[in-house]
């Protein structure tokens, strides 16, 4: 496959509405847009990349600049992830296209504050934003298909995860693309629901709440570590403060170690200290709160 030259674009004109365009920009970053979405795909730490975003720049590719970029979409192997991705989001926009959502006014009072607009998926399916949060309501018709062990009283689900039930529960109303990210958002967040539904046994791996929990089950009685600053005092290491299980709360007991910078690696649920590698620090420390304290 031939690469652009920073000043060439090459559009997929196979992909319908929105068309998808691709070239690069001055400084030589691959970027894409679709519709009104510009995507590029940036350098971030350790020789990695990262998918960011921007928003209805009207200039050519060629005049566009790394500055009309912000956020940070999640990490790219490399260019074909990145065009996977751009792909990926042009499906999506087409296919919500053909949905035929309609947004309209509404000043309905829901549980994260008054509505300031909404979105119709269907007949009683309505996607409420709000000053700081927003959500699903669904109709008690509607409400009632929900399967009973992931049904909200009140048929109100939240943005952040339960949406995924109204997805699970409506796959018809929603993108493929949506589809699937709330089938990895019910194994994440509910995995017991989600087995007992399919009767599927998830495997390590597949659900970050099951994963959690077996990793909480596994290292109870370890020290796992709950904060951690480089230390000022003993250079190249991190000075960690530690509990048991990695529990918080009044009357937990705390310990302090050191752990070699170059080992320190926060992990998905947590540094979980090695106590035949990882000595008991009792010496000054780089916390505020334990300066004066020694350890037991």
């Amino acid at each position: 496959m031939t690469t652009p030259s920073p000043l060439t674009t090459v559009t997929d004109s196979n992909s319908g509405f929105p068309e998808v365009e691709f070239g690069r920009i001055g400084d030589g970053y691959l970027v894409a847009r679709v519709g009104d979405t510009a995507f590029a795909m940036l350098p971030g730490r350790n020789a990695r990349h990262y998918l960011a975003t921007g928003w209805r720049i009207n200039r050519p590719i060629a005049e566009w600049k790394r500055s009309d970029f912000y956020g940070h979409s999640g990490g790219l192997a490399d260019e074909v992830a990145f065009r996977t991705k751009v792909l990926e989001n042009a499906e999506h926009q087409r296919e919500k296209r053909a949905l035929g959502r309609r947004d309209a006014g509404s000043n309905a009072n829901t549980p994260w504050g008054p509505s300031q607009g909404a979105t119709v998926y269907a007949e009683g399916v309505v996607c409420h934003s709000t000053a700081g949060h927003g959500g699903f309501h669904l109709s008690a018709e509607r409400n009632r298909k929900v399967n009973p062990i992931l049904r909200a009283r009140g048929g109100w689900y939240e943005e952040d995860e339960a949406w995924a039930i109204v997805a699970l529960t409506f796959p018809h109303l929603f993108t493929g693309y949506e589809q699937r990210c709330a089938e990895r958002t019910i194994k994440d967040s509910w995995p017991d629901a989600w087995e007992a539904i399919f009767g599927i046994v998830l495997q390590p791996g597949e659900s970050r709440e099951k994963d959690r929990s077996a990793f909480e089950k596994e290292h109870a009685d370890n020290w796992i570590v709950v904060s951690a600053i480089t230390s000022d005092q003993q250079p190249g290491f991190v000075e960690v403060v530690a509990t048991p299980g990695g529990r918080r709360g009044a009357g937990t007991e705390e310990r302090r170690f050191l752990v070699p910078s170059d080992e320190y690696r926060i992990g998905r649920f947590g540094f979980v200290v090695d106590e035949t590698r990882h000595p008991v620090y009792s010496g000054p420390s780089s916390f505020i709160g334990w300066q004066g304290r020694t350890s037991p």
